[in-house]
């Protein structure tokens, strides 16, 4: 297998798979991608797949699809993305190592692009 931009996890791939179910026939899946805006300066967003585009880098586990939006990819790279329910909200949870600071209400994170210089080095120090 591939380079993936980004990983889920179980309970991402889980709520992608009900997101889906959920919204008829014509939906594929989710495409995630970044905004600016928020206090921090950008957002993740997150729209629903009905026609994916051919540009879109695309995850799957576990029969759930997430598309990426090519503009994104060099701020998602690395990332996980989860998804968790607590007492007050729940949601998809993006654990990104590009993330240099957070606003403190949560909804918008400062995003640095990957260095890759530094993904190539750690790819060729892993045996595959």
């Amino acid at each position: 297998m591939g380079f993936q931009v980004m990983t889920m996890s179980d309970a991402a791939a889980a709520r992608v798979r009900a997101i889906v179910d959920n919204s008829g026939p014509d939906a594929k899946g989710i495409r995630v991608g970044i905004k600016k805006g928020g206090c921090a300066g950008m957002e993740y967003t997150i729209d629903l797949v009905t026609e994916p585009s051919a540009r879109d880098d695309r995850i799957e586990k576990d029969g759930a699809s997430v598309w990426i939006d090519p503009a994104a990819v060099l701020y998602l790279l690395g990332t996980e993305m989860g998804f968790e329910t607590t007492t007050l909200r729940s949601g998809f949870t993006f654990h990104n190592p590009n993330q240099t600071s957070a606003c403190g209400c949560g909804e918008s994170v400062e995003l640095q692009a990957a260095d890759l210089t530094e993904l190539a080095r750690q790819r060729q120090a892993t045996p595959a």
